[in-house]
């Protein structure tokens, strides 16, 4: 066996081979500063779509960016092959800062974080009047989720031929929520559609709401027809949709600059994630009442600034209720 003495040169001591076959690890990454920005349109089983220009390219998450996952919504820096062909993959090396997040839990007992949209301007809430009835609780953690993550809320409530919607307008109208209302009829003759459009152009919408509410079918009546999705019925028996779409889909609006972000029907809306501080912030009115609130004040207890600022005269009362039910929707559950 050969022995080295003090002054070996390097050339002379062999290197252990790489069994492997792979590059060694490095804490440098490249900048890919000549990447291409996209928008992710769809996401499926670690496949992404994106819209690069006016090309549809699939992609794939980069290892470089560990844990990090991008959703509809996210814009998005990609390398590789951007031609769009068939059997053609991109790499996804950088997702771009967020502007917005809508996130839920499976329950509010659940720490797993799920974002289901990201960039989004606003977020419709879709509600049937009946079949199924309404559940003005998942209303309440959709409008706690578009306040906390940055969207502005609007209130689409459908088949109004089959009940009135004066109860939850009533019950929803201190908080300024923009609204639509619906009826089958007016979404056969577009005159629904041009309500609800009017409401969208311009920005990135997405829908939620509870299966079998008819949300896919006024997607579909928003969108241009080779873009639908299949819809499904409401039981007869349990009152629950089934499940039609089972993941989010981002769509443009045919002559306009606005997108709709399809998203599968929900049954919860949990709440985990939510801080109070960041709910607040959607009402200006009460915010700056917030001063003299203690240390990590729920707004819901006696030594909340809150109630001062209200007797003051600095707010309406029922502003401070909605708030605070709300608030409160945290430790419910939607059915109660």
């Amino acid at each position: 066996m050969r022995r080295y003495g003090k002054h070996t040169d390097e050339d002379d001591i062999r290197a252990r081979p790489n069994r492997k076959g792979n590059r060694p690890r490095s804490n440098i990454r490249p900048k890919h500063e000549d990447a291409a920005e996209g928008l992710v349109i769809t996401v499926d089983r670690g496949r992404l779509t994106c819209l690069v220009e006016d090309r549809v390219v699939m992609a794939m998450k980069a290892r470089e960016l560990g844990r990090k996952a991008a959703v509809v919504g996210d814009r998005v820096a990609l390398v590789g092959d951007l031609s769009g062909k068939k059997d053609t993959l991109a790499r996804i090396v950088r997702i771009e800062p967020r502007t917005s997040v809508l996130r839920r839990t499976a329950d509010d007992d659940d720490p797993y974080e799920r974002v289901v949209v990201a960039n989004a301007d606003q977020l419709a809430i879709v509600t049937a009047l009946a079949d199924p009835e309404p559940r003005p609780r998942l209303i309440d953690r959709c409008l706690v989720a578009a306040y906390d993550g940055g969207l502005t809320p609007l209130l689409v409530l459908t088949k109004s031929d089959l009940a009135s919607p004066d109860e939850l307008l009533d019950m929803y109208g201190a908080l300024g929520v923009p609204y639509v209302v619906t009826s089958r009829e007016e979404l056969e003759s577009g005159e629904a559609v041009e309500r609800v459009r009017k409401q969208l152009d311009g920005k990135i919408t997405a829908f939620v709401g509870h299966s079998g509410v008819g949300k896919t079918t006024l997607v579909n009546a928003l969108v241009s027809v080779e873009r639908r999705r299949s819809t499904g019925h409401v039981n007869a028996v349990t009152g629950r949709g089934r499940h039609t779409t089972t993941s989010a889909r981002a769509v443009p609006l045919p002559g306009s600059a606005g997108w709709v972000v399809d998203t599968p029907g929900v049954r919860s809306f949990g709440l985990h994630h939510v801080d109070p501080s960041r709910v607040i912030k959607a009402f200006p009115d009460l915010e700056p009442g917030t001063e003299g609130c203690p240390r990590a004040c729920s707004h819901d207890e006696p030594d909340c600034a809150l109630d001062q600022w209200v007797t003051d005269g600095h707010a309406d009362p029922q502003r401070l209720y909605s708030l605070r039910r709300l608030l409160a929707t945290r430790e419910r559950t939607e059915g109660d």
